[in-house]
């Protein structure tokens, strides 16, 4: 890996052009690894600037019931966090699109947290989101501490009280993932309320670029989160497409077709 992080790299050159990421989410191994492979390739044909890789997990508490069924494909296909690790591997034989490991503390505490970030760096990530382990944790536990190259995305939500938010924002590497809505993920008909205000309140506290997230699955709705954020995030919208044509040769195809105008709507402001 360069010396300076891919994540880094990636909001420093949109910021130079005056664009917002676009941030693309799949499981990990939904419905294979070879699949899964083929889709990141989509992704980066489609123009994605980050590709966020769920881990399989049996219980993804904060997943609506659209990425719910993919972790659970993968994990019937036999996926698990090695193989994901190798996956990644395999893309970085071709590409420098930056990765961003999506999991709960679980799969990582099993692997053993130093050597997972450690494996990680090594295979060619470049963050990590780590749903369920506060930075409070983190700051008193030396052993969560770890992070060995990855840069330690936090989530901020609209339920985060006021007084936290400073914390959070401080405390976050690479990008802040702000959650636009109350719940689960899941593509949604429309926005929720409020996200420019919430997006500025948050930037009062930091540098750090803000991408936003959860129920974002027109190009229409990525075009207005980009107006305000640093960058769009979309995930249930392209697990829906690989749970539809995942099982056939038409996949990757159907995900830049998907994708490419979701895109195209993030950088047309």
């Amino acid at each position: 890996m360069s010396q300076e992080n891919r994540i880094d790299q990636c909001f420093e050159r949109l910021r130079e052009s005056g664009k917002s990421a676009f941030v693309a989410y799949i499981a990990a191994g939904d419905p294979t690894m070879d699949r899964s492979l083929e889709i990141m390739q989509a992704l980066e044909t489609a123009g994605a600037d980050i590709i966020e890789l769920g881990i399989p997990f049996s219980d993804p508490m904060a997943d609506g019931i659209v990425n719910q069924m993919a972790a659970h494909r993968a994990l019937e296909a036999g996926g698990n966090t090695k193989q994901v690790l190798e996956l990644i591997r395999r893309f970085r034989e071709t590409s420098e699109t930056p990765i961003v490991l999506f999991t709960y503390l679980n799969p990582v505490y099993t692997y053993g947290f130093s050597d997972f970030h450690n494996d990680a760096t090594a295979a060619g990530a470049d963050g990590i989101l780590l749903l369920d382990l506060p930075p409070e944790e983190a700051a008193i536990n030396q052993e969560l501490a770890e992070n060995s190259g990855l840069k330690h995305i936090r989530l901020i939500a609209p339920t985060s009280p006021a007084e936290r938010i400073p914390e959070l924002a401080k405390s976050s590497e690479g990008f802040i993932y702000y959650v636009s809505r109350e719940g689960v993920t899941g593509a949604q008909t429309s926005l929720a309320e409020g996200i420019s205000q919430n997006v500025a309140a948050i930037k009062a506290h930091t540098d750090v670029p803000i991408v936003v997230g959860f129920g974002i699955s027109t190009p229409e709705q990525s075009a207005e989160v980009a107006s305000s954020a640093d960058g769009v995030v979309v995930g249930s919208a392209i697990v829906r497409i690989v749970a539809e044509y995942g099982d056939t040769d038409e996949v990757a195809a159907k995900v830049v077709e998907f994708v490419k105008p979701l895109v195209d709507g993030a950088k047309s402001v």
